[in-house]
């Protein structure tokens, strides 16, 4: 599946005029111009984006570092662009090392009687704000913005970590007309280039001479010390290449999609070589393994994997009688689970250190779960941290340490290892949260050794619906229902509505479907080890229509599924359904008094290639009352995109299936 994220497809793009992208440029035909000329349906556009990375040395600093500079010109449509008119930067600054993050030339252009009005950003519109402890960021909110203005922008990075390449963006959710990324890299440092999506930019290579200075001092003498300064002008070859993409689509996001920036075109750089003058060349370029093991000697994560005293008794009194390995390490998760509470932050760092987190009872990923592996160790079991980009995170081209941004635990009992995570109240063993499920983990050992791990589920979750319901000659219904949720379904609902009051979640099921009424509703969910039950009696006066002398009704009443959620010609990126899937659904529906069947939708049976999923639908009449029977499946928590019209095709036919009706008639 990871070949997928590396794909890449010649594509021509439209013939362009020789053009110069700079700032300040703005044209009334630009600003006259209603839609975008190939994508009228486009809020706002990016008319040019253009960056250029280049390492630069620091007398202070006595080292290179890196600098980003970034341009960008973007036309608003219409007031769904208004959010392209801010824009919002973060920067490391944990006090010590920091990264300075400047904007400039922050201008709205709008066309106002004929004529180019142009207003600057003032100082009222700039912000920063502390995210963490880590990083800060700087947002800035354009002024005067309205449809059909365009806005422009530059901004600056200054950043002393040289390993961190920026990442370039070529595509987003809107279309970019042009964009172009340069890197200007001195001969002293080798970058590896990683391309991501679908296009391929036209890549041209230069070269430059470059050259710095660094002044030195000598003290000379005893009693009358005199100080000489030299400076030293060295030269150095630069290699310069630029990444050039133009009329690039929009990169639309649909129904079922993991990160949509794992499919955008984009270009990422892994710093491999350091060869300084008369030194020897360093290589750093590194495998998962290196990564694991690196991480494994942090302070903040391998150290604290060892500290046991801070629970010692607790642990020895909680498993105390209990023999069993796999009673153990639910008794611990349980245990953990219920006592720890997150505080939202993610990392493989601990923030506060265990032993903190645990007498405080909060922490972050970190502090939790390695606490937790801690313990499972401490019992006598198979326990290892496993590192997880979460599924915000995107998915890492190259092994870096920034791959990773969260922790979780397993434990290995007779082979197989189960997963755990205790920043969540209603996750469950082999139950993650969903935030978590993103490809494969990295398990690292007590060795510092490393090997993958799945961590996407196999085994399908299922809902099961049961409903008894009468028809009146009004068309009206009322019934009751019993919905379960299994496995991922229940951990989704759990978490969706843990703090939502009953009142308030009627409200919103009724507002979901109209015409209905929910009346007795109750919920079973306190239980995480167990499915969620839902029961409750309704009321429904819109799942039938009354044409003449004829009922219409829909089988599966107001659980039809009435759209197709892919709508995409085309799709480039996998169709992520998070989890397999097996939904079932046993309505029984008593006739009115005075009528009887005229037809029945026809009974279907289909399934898809590869097993992929699939779908059964059937109607049995017995004296006055139907059974309806409907099954679907989906097998695979990730469909390849080369199925898209597969999948597509599929839920198009089931969903013309359910708005087919049952015509009742008046008997005679």
């Amino acid at each position: 599946m990871k070949k997928l994220l590396v794909l890449f497809f010649a594509c021509s793009g439209f013939l362009v005029q020789a053009q110069k992208y700079e700032l300040g440029e703005v044209t009334k035909e630009e600003l006259a111009e209603k839609a975008h000329p190939t994508d009228p349906s486009a809020p706002a556009a990016i008319l040019f984006s253009k960056g250029e990375t280049f390492l630069q040395y620091s007398v202070t600093g006595d080292n290179f570092e890196l600098v980003t500079e970034v341009e960008m010109k973007i036309k608003i449509y219409n007031k769904e662009g208004y959010d392209w008119a801010n824009k919002t930067m973060k920067y490391y600054n944990d006090g010590q090392q920091k990264e300075m993050l400047d904007f400039s030339k922050a201008v709205t252009y709008n066309l106002v009687d004929g004529k180019i009005e142009k207003t600057k950003l003032k100082s009222d519109g700039e912000f920063t704000e502390e995210v963490n402890k880590y990083w800060k960021a700087k947002k800035i909110m354009m002024p005067d913005v309205k449809e059909g203005s365009i806005i422009e922008y530059k901004y600056v990075v200054r950043s002393p970590f040289i390993s961190t390449f920026p990442d370039w963006q070529f595509q987003e959710s809107i279309p970019v007309n042009h964009s172009e990324y340069t890197t200007k890299i001195p001969e002293y440092f080798i970058y590896n280039p990683n391309f991501r999506g679908y296009y391929t930019p036209t890549v041209t290579n230069d070269a430059a001479t470059r050259s710095f200075s660094i002044t030195s001092k000598e003290r000379t003498g005893t009693r009358a010390v005199r100080t000489t300064f030299t400076t030293d002008k060295i030269d150095y070859r630069e290699a310069v290449t630029k990444y050039v993409l133009n009329n690039l689509e929009a990169l639309k996001d649909e129904s079922y999609v993991n990160n949509i920036a794992n499919y955008s075109a984009a270009v990422e750089h892994e710093l491999s070589i350091i060869k300084y003058p008369n030194s020897p060349i360093k290589t750093i370029s590194t495998n998962w393994d290196d990564v694991a093991k690196t991480i494994y000697k942090y302070d903040d994560f391998g150290p604290e994997l060892d500290k046991t005293g801070y629970y010692d008794e607790d642990i020895d009194a909680l498993l105390a009688g209990i023999t069993s390995p796999a009673e153990k390490a639910y008794t611990i998760f349980f245990y953990v689970k219920s006592r720890m509470n997150w505080n939202g932050f993610v990392g493989y760092s601990c923030e506060q250190g265990v032993k903190k987190a645990y007498k405080e009872k909060v922490g972050n990923v970190a502090d939790i779960n390695l606490m937790l592996t801690s313990m499972l160790r401490y019992a006598g079991l198979d326990a290892n941290p496993v590192l997880v980009s979460t599924r915000a995170n995107k998915i890492a081209l190259f092994p870096s340490r920034s791959a990773f941004n969260y922790v979780i635990a397993t434990v290995n009992i007779e082979g197989a290892n189960i997963l755990f995570d205790a920043t969540s109240k209603q996750a469950m063993p082999n139950i993650l949260p969903t935030r978590t499920l993103n490809w494969e983990g990295r398990l690292i050992k007590k060795d510092g050794s490393s090997e993958p791990i799945a961590l996407m589920p196999y085994t399908p979750s299922r809902e099961v619906i049961m409903v008894t319901a009468e028809l009146d000659k009004e068309g009206k219904l009322s019934g009751k229902a019993r919905d379960q949720y299994f496995d991922y379904n229940a951990y989704i609902f759990r978490d969706r509505y843990e703090n939502v009051k009953k009142e308030s979640y009627i409200e919103k099921m009724e507002a979901d479907y109209t015409g209905l009424e929910l009346i007795e509703y109750e919920v079973e969910h306190d239980d995480p080890s167990k499915p969620v039950i839902e029961t409750y009696a309704f009321n429904h006066n819109n799942t039938s229509e009354i044409i003449g002398d004829k009922i219409y009704i829909n089988p599966l009443l107001f659980f039809a599924r009435t759209e197709n959620p892919f709508k995409l010609e085309k799709r480039q990126y996998p169709i992520d359904f998070v989890f397999p899937t097996e939904d079932k659904f046993f309505i029984t529906i008593t006739l009115p008094e005075g009528y009887e069947v005229e037809s029945l939708p026809e009974p279907l049976a289909m399934s898809m290639e590869q097993n992929i999923g699939g779908f059964k639908y059937n109607i049995a009449q017995s004296n006055n009352k139907l059974q309806i029977i409907a099954t679907v499946n989906i097998n695979y928590a990730t469909i390849p995109p080369d199925y898209y019209d597969t999948v597509k095709h599929f839920y198009q036919q089931m969903v013309d299936k359910q708005k087919e009706k049952i015509v009742l008639k008046k008997a005679l």
